[in-house]
């Protein structure tokens, strides 16, 4: 009791903030997961077999190396070989172009405050809708699915540069381009029956599903519900330095003592990376310089990446992007909705002064080499990279050198202590068979 009276004496003794330090993060705060259906998706979460050319794995993109992202700023998908910056180009099967936007993490998206997913927001929970969910599909969306969580994984295997397959490739990617993706004999229930075709997963699905041991065939929905649940489980982080002092138990180091006081004072951090999570789940314009081909349609030859105004039509939504939770963000980077900064301390300061594309350094980036990839055409146009720092919303800050160490170390403050390893961490095998990324 003395110990924890000392502490949050300490606490309480710290200079007046400009924002409210939010509470310790308990269990009510996130989505139950059941063993059985965490179990399957952690097997599931890692086996090829849910991508149309059976080559890629939801942990192809989102590894517990790399933060449960992968180290790159625009990844490779279909076309890709290796793992993490180690990826490289298949010389038999070239992408067609990099993935538009950076490799999200994974931490804490089992917590019910996430009720919005991708960087653009494209899907939400919308309960005036017949799923609940609010997503590109329209009313033409499955039902089944179990939350935003769910539905947020199961997109990329329809995604020709993601997981689905170039056009032509296999019989999922065929059906993505011909718009079967629903209903019998769409792509979503040709991976379903691929998946029920395995006994060891046949057997697994009983065991989390009664209705499945019923009688009623495996759908797609089910597949995305056990991913969500073992997403959930497995990346639940709530055991850092900083939770730590949240609940009286630690003291912060003095660095990152003072990287708090700025991050919820004067530096104004806390006014978007709220709550416990470090995210008040908006959408803000940050400048971030735009590299990349830019999230458009095929039809389309403009490089820019609109963010969320592509989601809802409205021009003051133009380079507003969601603000994503900082917890591990030490694990994740490259950083930036396009993954612009490899390096903390330089995306901090960018990110607070609002420096947007002017000064940025390209070596910045990390890209895997991609003969006659157009990665700067937007950083080369003065008028385009100019629309894009004109819509800073940012705090507008500069930081001197002592600052940005020290909200550099508030941030390293975040990582949890069984962060990188997760809970259940990689599985040795699949029922597949086939590969699995280590």
């Amino acid at each position: 009791m003395r110990r924890f009276g000392i502490l949050l004496g300490a606490v309480l003794a710290a200079p007046a903030l400009a924002a409210e330090l939010p509470g310790p993060v308990v269990d009510d705060d996130y989505m139950a997961t059941p063993q059985t259906e965490v179990a399957l998706g952690q097997l599931l979460f890692y086996d090829p077999i849910l991508s149309g050319n059976r080559n890629i794995a939801c942990a192809s993109c989102h590894h517990p190396r790399f933060g449960t992202s992968d180290g790159l700023s625009l990844g490779l998908g279909e076309g890709g070989i290796g793992l993490g910056p180690e990826r490289v180009l298949d010389p038999a099967n070239t992408p067609e172009e990099r993935i538009a936007r950076n490799a999200p993490a994974l931490w804490n998206l089992g917590a019910t405050e996430f009720t919005v997913m991708f960087h653009d927001g494209r899907i939400e929970a919308d309960p005036s809708r017949p799923g609940g969910l609010r997503t590109p599909m329209d009313e033409d969306m499955t039902r089944g699915f179990s939350g935003v969580l769910s539905a947020q994984s199961m997109f990329p295997v329809l995604s020709p540069d993601e997981m689905a397959g170039h056009y032509g490739e296999n019989e999922v990617s065929k059906l993505v381009r011909s718009g079967k993706i629903t209903g019998d004999g769409g792509a979503w229930d040709a991976i379903s029956k691929r998946v029920a075709g395995i006994a060891e997963y046949r057997a697994m699905f009983d065991a989390a599903y009664p209705e499945i041991a019923q009688g009623r065939a495996i759908a797609f929905t089910d597949i995305s519900n056990a991913i969500a649940a073992f997403i959930a489980f497995e990346w639940r982080s709530d055991d850092s330095a900083f939770d730590a002092y949240l609940r009286g138990e630690a003291a912060l180091s003095a660095e990152a003592q003072a990287g708090l006081e700025l991050f919820y004072g004067e530096a104004g951090c806390a006014d978007c990376h709220a709550g416990a999570f470090q995210t008040d789940h908006g959408f803000h314009a940050m400048a971030v310089p735009q590299i990349g081909p830019g999230k458009k349609a095929r039809f389309e030859d403009d490089f820019r990446d609109l963010g969320r105004a592509r989601v809802t039509g409205h021009d003051e939504d133009r380079y507003r992007f969601r603000t994503p939770s900082l917890r591990n963000v030490a694990l994740t980077a490259p950083y930036g909705h396009d993954g612009a900064f490899r390096d903390l301390a330089a995306f901090v300061a960018s990110h607070a002064a609002g420096t947007g594309p002017e000064g940025y350094d390209r070596a910045q980036a990390v890209l895997p080499e991609l003969p006659g990839e157009t990665d700067w055409i937007v950083l080369d146009d003065p008028a385009q990279s100019g629309e894009i720092a004109a819509a800073y919303e940012g705090p507008g800050r500069a930081l001197d050198a002592g600052e940005v160490a020290a909200l550099v170390a508030f941030l390293d403050a975040l990582t949890g202590e069984t962060a990188a390893e997760g809970r259940l961490g990689v599985p040795e095998a699949v029922p597949s068979g086939l590969p699995v990324d280590k």
